[in-house]
């Protein structure tokens, strides 16, 4: 399923020239500089040839022949582009001078060996280059090299606007290799079902996080233990040479390509991609919001570009919205299918992590549930503190289960996505893990509350509220609520210049084994009370009474259920301490002793 929706991408992108997708037979490679030559051979100057984007300069992706660098340990030259030691017989900080040297030789070779047959005064131009170049002059000549010989180059004639390999001479002559190559066997393609070449080795993807800078292979066999009748390497799962092209060129057009912002995502160790059957609203700014580090709503006043906001809006409106129409978003039809594919590292392959596809209608319907799920009452930013987002990003749930972001647990990042996007359940782990990271540094936090929420609401039906809900009974909510009560009174008495208030001690055990602690905590409470005025006393007493009054003795252990219910009590009640009510409800400021 992932590589025939992938094939089928490639026709659409394809078309779209935004997109640069390569023909068959080339593929786009990172280019950071060029050798320009005079028609007789001799080298002109060798450029760098990056583009200067956002005041840094970064590689120029070109399409040049071939599917991409040949794979293996080996000398294994390219055709009129490779990276300095095969062009140049240069490598930076080289402890490899001997390799280096043989590879420039071989690249020399299969040049020279071919001028005959390709007849181009363009390429004839690059053999005379060949034959009389010394690698020895490449870092005294230019010494710029030095920065710029870690990607990629390219030929090009002085006063031409076009490179070697577009000469139509060179072109025609690939296309006719390609025309008459029979790499393997035929048989009929998985993908395409139709009968041609099969493919014996698939291009690599790129843009992977964390995977071979040259590529890792998405299907692939190096094992004898995969082999089966009688078929090695991929002819046991054959896929034509043109379909395994395809699919690959749509992948890394959405991993590395031009408009890879608008369809990668990272998420946990996991790069995602995303895009839908046809061009839609949805395609344009899911990854943008799903990537959103704070605010959704700053999305459409942060962008420069007008008709940009306006999708935005639209698809943040669409959100908010509690009703399912035939058009979600707009334009974009109900119908229309999107796929969300998970990839990760795995040596010189690649794992995929997941793999969900549906129609928008049904992604819309998920995202609401999940927004209403987790959704709590956000604060506007005061001071130097930013306001909490109105729609957390997957990324930041996940940012809670750990101090670190290199230390999220990799297998909770595909089943959140999935219950997202799908409706199923939030993964256990992931409201475990937030609970261990509270009580490791006893902070309750708006997003960490968020994640405990949704679990509790959509796996245990709790249905938790949004803000402080006075009629909720459960015990660890009102333990919950009395222990952010106790904490104010300690913080009042002190005139809030604590370094440590009971969250900071007694957090853990309190909200585990409440009966061990809390009569304790209450002898402590009423010390602080000593020190307040009347008016904050009464407020106190009431907010105390309130609370305990339903609770008929105290547990002597709340369970994992009980534990959440314990924080978001918490959350809510400090929430409401602190924010804003009627003057008459206020305590007095006055203290005693």
């Amino acid at each position: 399923m992932i590589l025939q929706a992938l094939h089928a991408l490639y026709g659409r992108l394809q078309a779209d020239p935004a997109y640069a997708l390569p023909t068959p037979g080339y593929s786009l490679q990172k280019i950071t500089f060029k050798v320009i030559l005079e028609p007789n051979g001799r080298l002109f100057t060798i450029e760098d040839h990056r583009l200067e984007r956002g005041g840094k300069r970064r590689p120029r992706q070109l399409q040049v022949l071939g599917a991409g660098k040949p794979s293996g340990s080996g000398l294994n030259p390219c055709l009129l582009w490779d990276n300095s030691t095969y062009m140049l017989g240069f490598k930076p900080e080289d402890t490899k001078p001997r390799r280096t040297a043989e590879s420039f030789e071989a690249f020399r070779t299969k040049h020279l060996a071919l001028e005959t047959e390709i007849n181009a005064a363009s390429f004839s131009a690059v053999c005379r280059f060949l034959e009389a170049w010394e690698p020895a002059r490449a870092i005294d000549d230019f010494p710029h090299l030095a920065e710029i010989a870690t990607g990629f180059g390219v030929y090009q004639l002085r006063g031409q606007p076009a490179y070697i390999h577009q000469d139509p001479a060179v072109k025609a002559w690939w296309r006719q290799q390609a025309d008459t190559a029979a790499d393997g066997d035929t048989g009929q393609c998985l993908i395409t079902g139709d009968e041609g070449p099969i493919a014996r080795l698939h291009p690599k993807i790129r843009g992977v996080t964390g995977a071979q800078g040259a590529g890792a292979t998405l299907a692939g066999f190096n094992d004898d233990a995969y082999t089966s009748y009688g078929k090695s390497q991929s002819f046991n799962a054959p896929v034509s040479e043109d379909a395994a092209f395809r699919y690959t060129a749509a992948l890394n057009a959405l991993l590395d390509g031009p408009m890879r912002d608008k369809h990668r995502l990272s998420l946990g160790d996991a790069t995602v991609v995303f895009w839908t059957e046809q061009p839609t609203v949805t395609e344009e700014i899911f990854a943008l919001w799903f990537t959103n580090s704070r605010d959704s709503a700053a999305m459409a006043e942060e962008t420069q570009d007008q008709g940009l906001r306006l999708k935005i809006e639209v698809f943040l409106t669409a959100l908010r919205s509690g009703e399912d129409k035939s058009g979600p978003l707009g334009e974009d039809s109900a119908a229309t299918r999107y796929y969300i594919l998970g990839l990760a590292p795995n040596a010189a392959r690649l794992a995929v992590r997941f793999f969900h596809q549906g129609t928008l209608g049904e992604l819309l319907r998920h995202l609401r549930r999940h927004l209403r799920d987790i959704s709590l009452t956000p604060q506007p930013a005061v001071g130097k503190r930013r306001a909490d987002p109105e729609m957390p990003p997957a990324w930041l749930l996940l940012r809670q289960t750990a101090r670190d972001s290199k230390d999220i647990p990799p297998v909770l990042a595909g089943p959140l996505l999935r219950a997202i996007v799908t409706g199923s359940l939030y993964p256990q782990g992931l409201y475990a893990a937030v609970l261990r990271r509270i009580y490791a540094d006893r902070e309750v936090s708006y997003l960490r509350v968020c994640v405990l929420k949704g679990y509790l609401n959509r796996n245990q039906n709790q249905e938790v509220s949004m803000s402080l809900d006075p009629e909720r009974t459960e015990p660890g909510y009102l333990i919950g609520r009395l222990f952010a009560v106790l904490e104010k009174a300690q913080n009042d008495a002190h005139g809030g210049k604590l370094n440590k208030t009971i969250r900071d001690n007694f957090y853990s055990s309190a909200s585990a084994t409440p009966r061990s602690v809390f009569p304790r905590l209450l002898r402590t409470y009423q010390h602080h009370l000593a020190k307040l005025g009347i008016g904050h006393k009464i407020f106190f007493e009431k907010k105390v009474q309130t609370i305990v009054a339903p609770l008929a003795d105290w547990p002597a252990h709340l369970d994992m259920t009980g534990q959440g219910l314990f924080a978001i009590g918490y959350y809510h009640q400090t929430r409401d301490l602190y924010s804003k009510h009627d003057p008459q409800d206020a305590p007095e400021t006055s203290s005693e002793g």
